[in-house]
């Protein structure tokens, strides 16, 4: 049973964009990552398939509390698996059903003319040469260690740094053992696509964090000074938290929400294994959560980052929907709006970023625009990061204040970064923010093209 709940939930997790598949699999707790990794990924391959079957079979009409999720890998399993070796009741439900989905099957061969399974399949698509391109990006956890010491740690396991980055054609061209300093993003080293770094004692130890750069953006803009209260209103699986902990040096209070609690016990571990100290991690729907309660009161930054349809992500598992339906949209982003407005309902908030793993205007420009209008002119948006080369789609006035980024022009997932404040009686032009550097220079040191970061006078634990 462990493991079709612990498939079930990667493949949730995946659909609410909340990572990749490998970097979802090996943060879900289960022990035997292989076996979940194989299960998922042959779930995903199947996955126009198994939907198709389940229709047919009316399996969900049939068994309304079984969750879409965990359908897909029982029936994969029963049909094209190992044949439900373990489950539970899961297995006896599944089987229950089993002369409806192998007739459906059965059918669906006649259909189509094949006698295999795997002559179902569509056949596989190419990756596409820029999704390919995307490297591997590696976040220094700096309440743990820093820059300096982690390059020096790789450099002795046989690894080639080539320095900073000085432009994005350089890290196209990296191959073999070798990493850069990321150009924008100081704490950012970048290595080749295929290198992973899953059993690295680096990345055991919690010194460093696998993130996709664009990822990264929202808790660098953000950028909170030491000792403010900040809520991570979307929080699990914590990557984006531990980021905010470490700009805040663990000086301050970070509250983490997620409604899940298997989500919310994977960022507990996460955020443990990181050092973070200073957050309290909260079960419950951020929707819920009374502004006014009198804990929230200090609380002057608030990461945003909603469940969204996740079409940005490129390490994306074969079977996996890249373009969700138009009545699927427009829910997303009904939620986006009403937990974007909701967050600014928080009375002391100053500055807010909202960002998604989206390409869709829907669920990114058009939720800014909807609630900036509906807020008047309370709030404003703030020009993120001014040198980086993808804006906001120009949907409306001021959306070039927004961020872009995408595999083809900035070498990670697509994804997009808005960043809000509220407005100040008197306040001119909208502000602009290189990363956050007029309110925390700490995390914008060295942000722009050519500008090195800041040594630091102190080091933290050095890595042996």
């Amino acid at each position: 049973m462990a493991l079709y709940s612990a498939a079930a939930a990667v493949l949730a997790g995946l659909e609410r964009g909340e990572g990749g598949l490998k970097s979802l699999v090996y943060n879900s707790g289960f022990p035997h990552v292989r076996q979940l990794y194989a299960l998922v990924s042959e779930t995903l391959r199947y996955a126009s398939v198994l939907e198709k079957l389940m229709d047919g079979a009316a399996l969900l009409q049939a068994e309304k509390k079984l969750a879409p999720q965990l359908a897909k890998v029982l029936v994969y399993d029963l049909l094209f698996g190992k044949g439900l070796k373990c489950g539970g009741r899961w297995k006896a439900l599944a089987r229950r059903h089993r002369a409806r989905l192998e007739a459906e099957l059965a059918r669906m061969k006649v259909r189509h003319k094949v006698s295999r399974n795997e002559d179902l399949l569509a056949p596989e698509k190419a990756v596409s040469a820029a999704a390919s391109q995307v490297p591997r990006y590696v976040r220094v956890n700096t309440l743990k260690t820093c820059v300096d010491d982690v390059i020096e740690f790789f450099k002795r396991q046989g690894y080639a740094y080539l320095g900073k980055a000085a432009s994005v054609e350089e890290l196209k061209a990296l191959s073999g053992k070798k990493f850069l300093l990321d150009l924008h993003l100081p704490e950012l080293l970048v290595f080749p696509s295929q290198t992973d770094l899953h059993d690295n004692l680096l990345y055991t130890s919690g010194h460093i964090i696998l993130q996709d750069k664009a990822s990264c953006l929202s808790a660098f803009l953000l950028g909170p000074v030491a000792g403010s209260h900040v809520i991570d209103a979307c929080a699990a699986p914590g990557n984006k938290t531990s980021h905010l902990a470490a700009i805040l040096k663990n000086k301050g209070q970070i509250f983490a929400f997620d409604v899940d609690p298997k989500r919310v016990a994977t960022m507990n571990t996460l955020l443990t294994r990181a050092g973070v100290t200073g957050c309290q991690l909260v079960q419950q729907d951020f929707l819920t959560v009374d502004p006014r309660d009198h804990k929230y009161s200090r609380v002057t930054h608030i990461l945003l980052d909603p469940s969204c349809s996740g079409s940005g992500m490129v390490t994306r598992g074969p079977g996996e929907e890249a373009a969700p339906s138009a009545e699927r949209l427009q829910a997303l982003a009904g939620f986006q709006r009403r937990i974007l407005s909701h967050a600014l309902s928080f009375p002391a908030l100053q500055r807010l970023v909202y960002s998604t793993c989206s390409l869709h205007q829907e669920e990114n420009e058009d939720v800014v625009q909807a609630v900036l209008q509906e807020w008047g002119l309370a709030f404003r948006l703030v020009t993120a990061f001014p040198s980086w080369p993808c804006r906001g789609l120009t949907a409306f006035s001021g959306a070039e204040s927004c961020l872009r980024a995408s595999p083809a022009e900035t070498l990670t997932h697509g994804f997009f970064v808005a960043v809000l404040e509220r407005c100040r009686e008197g306040a001119a032009a909208p502000s602009s923010l290189p990363a956050a550097a007029k309110e925390n220079p700490q995390p914008g040191e060295g942000t722009e093209p050519g500008a090195a970061p800041k040594k630091r006078k102190k080091k933290k634990q050095r890595v042996k």
